[in-house]
């Protein structure tokens, strides 16, 4: 495995329960790292027969990241941190989002806790000359009609992740990002499960398919390898060409 070897290593996946944060989880654990996950649920066992969901082998701790307090108060059962991979994220459908109470949640957990799990860990870090790794999204870069607040959050964590790795190079933390198009996970079930908007979307992705959980953890596995060592603020977009 070479320089994608993780043994050893600490892995912090914060909304790993489940979807693209579970299979990053698992591609970390797979290569030897002790791998910790954050959910909202009140235990792993909570997450029994959830599609898109494997606890096994990961250590997991509920902390609701939409609440900043929560954050600020859980005690992690590590002493070491080699990487951080943000991973939370949530939409309100319906245009839920163009009302306060949709549009607060969405940007509590898509943006305000990026920056708040990042200071969080950011001496644990820097004791390890670690790496974060940012999930965003494709909506980052391009309008998106229902979902004003997940459309800017996602823009708000694309331009994060530019000014930490600016900020905390020094430091020598390296933070990148990954922005995933269209994948399948409950998130986007409102595509997925409807044959037509299914059938648009797959006209507008060049390689033929959804993308899967493995997918984005090929490009986190590289973001925080040693192969990534001179990549700093970026977010790579993993779309199967979608926003082309």
């Amino acid at each position: 495995m070479g320089e994608l070897d993780f043994t050893g290593k600490t892995v912090l996946v914060v909304g790993g329960s489940s979807g693209i944060g579970n299979g990053v989880a698992h591609a970390f654990r797979d290569r030897g790292a002790k791998v910790h996950v954050w959910g909202t649920r009140a235990d792993a066992a909570a997450y029994a027969g959830i599609e898109g969901s494997d606890l096994t082998g990961l250590t997991y701790a509920k902390v609701d990241v939409g609440d900043r307090a929560q954050i600020a108060a859980h005690a992690p059962p590590f002493e070491s941190l080699d990487v951080l991979i943000l991973c939370q994220g949530t939409v309100v459908y319906r245009r839920g989002e163009f009302e306060p109470e949709g549009w607060d949640r969405v940007m509590a957990v898509n943006l305000d806790s990026l920056m708040a799990c990042a200071m969080k860990f950011h001496d644990t870090l820097a004791a390890q000359r670690g790496s974060i790794v940012i999930v965003s999204s494709v909506s980052g870069f391009q309008a998106n009609r229902g979902n004003p607040a997940y459309a800017a959050s996602k823009a708000g964590a694309v331009s994060l992740t530019k000014t930490l790795g600016q900020a905390w190079a020094g430091d020598g933390i390296r933070v990148n990002g990954l922005a995933p198009g269209l994948v399948d996970t409950k998130l986007t079930k409102v595509t997925t499960e409807h044959p037509e908007r299914l059938s648009g979307a797959m006209r507008a992705i060049p390689a033929g398919r959804l993308g899967e959980p493995a997918d984005m953890a090929g490009a986190a596995l590289f973001l925080a390898s040693p192969l990534a060592s001179y990549v700093v603020g970026q977010t790579l977009v993993v779309d199967g060409g979608l926003s082309l």
